[in-house]
């Protein structure tokens, strides 16, 4: 049975899924859009939103969890700048855009996801 299976594993260990979240998120913040797959969007999306959430309220717990769930100081300080824009917003930090071009080697459909 297939219960409970919602999970996104993009054919990956834990490891390298968390791997690539924080590696995703940063750019995504670094320069605002990405261009990746629409599995890849998707799952960043799930990680990316939520600390907007948390980086919102400016506060040391908010910047020691973002540090955390990043890894990376500098670049939780750019999420910390970034959610000072979402203070009136109430969710939907991200949006995710269809591509009319494929990826060259498999033909998989792309996206551009990027901050609102």
């Amino acid at each position: 049975m297939r219960h409970r299976k919602n999970k996104i594993t993009l054919s990956r260990t834990a490891g390298e899924r968390n791997a690539l979240a924080r590696k995703l998120t940063i750019a995504l913040f670094e320069h605002g859009k990405i261009r990746t797959t629409v599995a890849r969007a998707r799952f960043v999306r799930r990680f990316a939103e939520p600390l907007i959430t948390k980086a919102k309220p400016g506060t040391l717990t908010a910047r020691r969890q973002v540090i955390a769930a990043l890894g990376n100081a500098p670049a939780a300080e750019n999420v910390l700048e970034r959610a000072k824009q979402y203070a009136t917003r109430n969710g939907g930090y991200t949006r995710v855009t269809k591509l009319p071009a494929h990826r060259a080697g498999d033909g998989t459909p792309m996206v551009l996801l990027e901050l609102v």
